[in-house]
């Protein structure tokens, strides 16, 4: 059953289990556009240097809006 455990390997995989090692870069999440769809990884804000509104919020690099922070959590998380 060669062909069928593959499959269902590929099925499993996509969805409900988090990648095996990650790495451990310092991430604790990703801060995200609701008005546009954009995602940024927490530690990659700085690196991109996008702008912070008047809190300290980066603001979206299309849009200009705030973005919100989205902490990564178990597995199907977009993080």
């Amino acid at each position: 059953m060669g062909i069928f455990d593959t499959v269902t390997d590929v099925m499993e995989g996509s969805t409900q289990r988090a990648p095996g090692n990650a790495g451990d870069d310092g991430s604790e999440g990703s801060y995200w556009c609701d008005d546009c769809g954009v995602r940024v990884r927490d530690v990659d804000v700085d690196a991109e240097g996008l702008d912070r509104d008047a809190d300290g919020t980066p603001e979206c690099p299309d849009c200009g809006e705030s973005m919100r922070f989205e902490r990564a959590s178990g597995t199907g998380c977009a993080c």
